[in-house]
């Protein structure tokens, strides 16, 4: 288990692992959150990884409904509370209802391209790949670029999630209450 780095092991090569990803006004170990403060105890790769996680949540092409689907599927088959309890967060402010939330949990959505993102998750957590008819299936609601950023997104947050799982991560107090959390399957 890791912990956030300690304050007085900020230097140089914290902040520039952060920069151009991170607001100047978070770059310290009080506004970091505990992710990132953890990530920055190896500043290189943390310099690497930060600016593809950023494209995942501000520059990726699949919308930001779905993406944050997706993203709660993976936290939910990982079993990752920090990335559960931070996107439903995100999720909600992305249009996510209850109900969205909850089929994020179970799996069972009710609409089709709902239900097509969630078995892409599925699929890529249990193979890794996703299935022709899954792949076909999304296709009828999103483009080429936008199913290869849903599975850059999922892999992506399995990484991740497997980091904060593997570091011991707990989400910050001011995060909220892991609603509808349950150890993934």
């Amino acid at each position: 288990m890791l912990t956030p780095l300690p304050a007085d092991e900020w230097d140089d090569d914290t902040d520039r692992a952060l920069e151009g990803t991170v607001s100047p006004e978070r770059r310290n170990p009080t506004d970091a959150g505990n992710a990132l403060a953890t990530l920055v105890r190896h500043p290189e790769l943390a310099g690497k990884f930060l600016p593809f996680n950023t494209y995942l949540m501000e520059g990726s092409s699949l919308p930001a409904r779905e993406r944050e689907l997706a993203i709660l599927r993976v936290a939910h088959r990982h079993g990752c509370r920090y990335e559960w309890v931070h996107h439903v967060a995100i999720g909600k402010q992305a249009g996510l209802t209850d109900a969205d939330v909850e089929a994020a949990r179970t799996g069972e959505a009710s609409g089709a391209f709902d239900r097509a993102v969630l078995a892409a998750v599925d699929e890529l957590h249990d193979k890794s790949r996703i299935t022709p008819g899954t792949w076909h299936a999304l296709g009828e609601h999103i483009d080429d670029r936008q199913r290869m950023d849903l599975l850059f997104t999922a892999g992506g947050y399995g990484v991740l999630a497997t980091a904060l799982n593997t570091f011991g991560v707990e989400p910050e107090e001011w995060a909220g209450k892991p609603e509808h959390y349950q150890a993934g399957t």
